[in-house]
């Protein structure tokens, strides 16, 4: 699979921590391993929180993007259980 393709996506801009990171969890949850999810929150602490919480899950942050109104785009891919 390329990295390039994601297999799900989410926009959870304006949704307070830590409901962004449980809501981006329960969707890595239903994944197979290697893919890739495509969340979109806001910066300050979601985007603080939202990869450190993905890495200590065992997912990696492939891409991580700014957008034009200052959230950010993380593609997350899907790490083993």
């Amino acid at each position: 699979m390329k990295e390039t393709s994601t297999n799900n996506a989410i926009d959870l801009r304006g949704t307070l921590c830590p409901m962004n990171w449980v809501k981006t969890k329960l969707i890595l949850e239903e994944m197979e391993e290697g893919e890739l999810l495509e969340v979109i929150i806001d910066e300050g602490e979601p985007m603080r929180n939202v990869p450190r919480s993905a890495k200590n899950e065992g997912h990696k942050i492939v891409k991580v993007e700014t957008l034009e109104d200052n959230s950010c785009k993380l593609t997350i891919k899907r790490g083993v259980d």
